[in-house]
């Protein structure tokens, strides 16, 4: 059975950063896209970053602030996000694809967590 089980939220100040961390369990994702995506309340869930084996992919919000990165020996991915502002408020999700190629669609994504909280104070 597959799992994804997030870590690392919280509430930081604007400007701040956090880490976020994505274990994943019961396969492997080495050669498939992962990625991360985020919902506010009342809002749809939004593509944040993916990363495949031919590189990274971001959301124009979160460029040059958000970095996506994976360990695959540790079957790891995980998001640094700095310059936090309150916008970047929301549920973060981590997500995993069958697909090697650019995935940046929901519908696109087998496996998902169940999220992890980001409050950024203004």
């Amino acid at each position: 059975q597959v799992q994804l089980v997030e870590s690392g939220g919280g509430l930081v100040q604007a400007g701040g950063s956090l880490r976020l961390s994505c274990a994943a369990s019961g396969r492997t994702f080495t050669s498939n896209s992962m990625g991360w995506f985020r919902q506010a309340p009342g809002k749809e869930r939004d593509f944040v970053a993916t990363i495949n084996w031919s590189g990274t992919v971001y959301a124009d919000s979160v460029k040059g602030r958000f970095t996506i990165s994976r360990d695959n020996a540790k079957n790891m991915v995980y998001l640094q996000m700095n310059s936090l502002k309150p916008e970047d408020t929301a549920v973060y999700y981590c997500a995993a694809s069958l697909r090697a190629g650019v995935v940046v669609t929901t519908t696109r994504y087998d496996y998902w967590g169940q999220g992890t909280q980001v409050t950024v104070s203004s």
